[in-house]
């Protein structure tokens, strides 16, 4: 099935042209589908020889999370974890 159920959104492809500089433009057409703005910064991945993903940092963000949360146990508070461990060496400095 073509475009993957992941994705929520038209796929879109078009051409763009690097230039001697290193810079490439996005697309108008990619630019309004994906909301970028003017100024906004992205992170580029490489995926292998010739293959770039781009991605803002919001996306690349929530990406993280979601692949983070997969890690977590159910029920388990990584904050509460991370409070633990941060009395346990306030303790263990005031001991010492």
């Amino acid at each position: 099935m073509f475009p993957p159920e992941e994705y929520h959104c038209l796929v879109i492809m078009s051409t763009a042209t690097l230039d001697k500089t290193g810079r490439i433009v996005i697309p108008a057409d990619v630019r309004t589908q994906s909301d970028l703005l003017p100024g906004e910064e992205l992170i580029v991945i490489t995926e292998g020889p010739g293959e770039l993903r781009v991605l803002t940092r919001k996306a690349a963000l929530r990406r993280a999370q979601e692949r983070l949360a997969k890690l977590k146990k159910p029920g388990e508070s990584v904050v509460d974890e991370f409070l633990e461990d941060r009395r346990r060496e306030a303790e263990a400095e005031n001991a010492g």
